[in-house]
């Protein structure tokens, strides 16, 4: 084994120098047929393949096989989705879904006063102007998260943690500036006073 490795400079698919001049040479024999083989990249079909795996062509018998042509589609074609077996498979997620027992779920009354139309009524914004206004709440609860999760354990920590909670408030900051700004205008003048 030993000599084999002595200054052989082989590539790692071909054998060694050594089993090469001690092989005696062999007929080259031309390599069998594919017996079952894509029509449009001539990859041999997995045993009980319906597609190519390689391209997914669906696969025809070989007395069916024709020379793959451009204009063919290369994917699934429509005479395959029209089968039965998806005619079969609609009909049972059909009777699947019919036959399980849908109930209403009663929500408490309370959840009425969350609807989005309500609130926006009740504080009378328009909507750009709320929805910068939910958002500059969401960027004030970030900047308390962060107090939550984050103790620090050093002044470098304590640093970084602040410099959080100031980009959260600038957020928010930037948020409810900018739902002043899509306020629009009152209709009404200031100074007629009923």
């Amino acid at each position: 084994m030993a000599e084999l490795t002595h200054n052989a400079e082989q590539e790692f698919w071909q054998p060694p120098a050594a089993m090469q001049m001690a092989s005696p040479p062999q007929e080259v024999t031309p390599a069998p047929a594919l017996s079952d083989a894509c029509n449009r990249c001539d990859t041999e079909y997995l045993v009980g393949a319906r597609f190519c795996h390689a391209c997914g062509t669906p696969r025809v018998q070989p007395s069916q096989r024709q020379p793959y042509t451009e204009n063919q589609s290369a994917y699934l074609s429509a005479d395959f989705l029209s089968s039965d077996f998806f005619v079969k498979g609609a009909a049972k997620l059909r009777a699947t879904a019919a036959g399980i027992r849908w109930r209403r779920v009663a929500l408490p009354a309370w959840v009425q006063y969350l609807h989005f139309h309500q609130i926006k009524r009740w504080i009378g914004l328009p909507t750009p102007s709320l929805v910068a206004f939910f958002i500059g709440l969401g960027c004030i609860a970030g900047a308390i998260g962060v107090s939550l999760v984050y103790k620090p354990q050093n002044f470098v920590d304590f640093q970084a943690i602040q410099m959080w909670r100031i980009e959260w408030l600038l957020a928010a900051t930037a948020s409810f500036v900018a739902g002043i700004l899509l306020k629009k205008p009152s209709t009404k003048d200031p100074d007629d006073q009923d």
